[in-house]
């Protein structure tokens, strides 16, 4: 079963053009991905690389810096606000959205507007103490008028009843369900 499940992550895709204004990405860009299509040209039917254009859009980080970095990650680059402009200049792009990178805030624009990271895991490995957001986008992109992004901005789950003070419900680490007793149909 794992397998198959694995198998099916394959066949995901790599990136979503929103409204032919917004590309959003896992990670970010590539030095090797110009143009939108150069991503739909990718072969995506395959177990990510260890390196190359899909790696580089599943890890590359924005940073600022001008051009293109290694990535202290060990895949994918970092890049700048110069790549960025120009990767959306070229493809008649507003902004591009991305996920992967923790942001305390839970979403941040960066390079003057033109790439926003959402992340939306709160409380990350339930230490990092972070909010989430959703981004949602609306208007209508094809008619010049532009996407606007809403964000939704939501903490962690509280813990269950008891956890705080290790009572019945609880355990020393958030996440942990309540022990419950076996219904009697198990006993």
């Amino acid at each position: 079963m794992w397998r198959y499940c694995t198998d099916a992550f394959d066949y995901l895709a790599l990136a979503a053009l929103v409204d032919g204004r917004v590309l959003g990405v896992h990670g970010g860009l590539s030095p090797a991905v110009a143009t939108l299509d150069a991503v739909r040209a990718l072969d995506r039917k395959q177990e990510v690389p260890h390196e190359g254009p899909m790696c580089d859009l599943l890890w590359s980080d924005p940073e600022e810096v001008t051009g293109w970095g290694l990535s202290p990650r060990g895949a994918g680059y970092t890049f700048g606000r110069d790549v960025g402009a120009a990767f959306c200049a070229a493809n008649g792009l507003d902004s591009v959205a991305r996920a992967h990178q923790l942001v305390m805030e839970g979403y941040r624009w960066m390079f003057g507007g033109r790439l926003v990271t959402v992340w939306s895991a709160p409380n990350y490995c339930y230490r990092c103490g972070n909010v989430a957001a959703v981004m949602a986008l609306s208007g209508d992109g094809s008619s010049g008028g532009g996407l606007t992004p809403e964000f939704r901005v939501f903490g962690a789950a509280p813990d269950e009843a008891g956890a705080e003070d290790g009572g019945p419900g609880g355990g020393a680490h958030r996440g942990l369900p309540a022990k419950r007793p076996a219904p009697c149909y198990f006993l």
